[in-house]
């Protein structure tokens, strides 16, 4: 799957890691919910860099159609509840 972080390029991950994501993801909305700020910023960074340390970085001048957009690292919880679907950021 290729990942896309906003402000930031592309990166290859394994469909296997998707779970790992997907519980992070889970933890981000609840904290948005509870309109816990310090706890969705905590857990937004932790969320990317998990994608980073996991994903292999695509090179700068690769035009690869991205299947997951995600949230720049400096996003505001306004500007991250416009990219949620009905699963949050990561489907499953």
């Amino acid at each position: 799957m290729i990942v896309r972080i906003m402000g930031e390029g592309q990166v290859i991950l394994a469909d296997g890691h998707l779970a790992e994501l997907n519980r992070l993801d889970d933890e981000l909305l609840a904290e948005m919910e509870n309109g816990d700020g310090p706890g969705f910023r905590r857990t937004l960074q932790a969320l990317l860099a998990r994608v980073r340390d996991l994903g292999e970085p695509l090179p700068d001048d690769s035009l690869e159609p991205s299947e997951l957009i995600l949230p720049s690292p400096d996003a505001t919880l306004e500007e991250v509840r416009e990219l949620l679907g009905d699963d949050g950021l990561i489907p499953g």
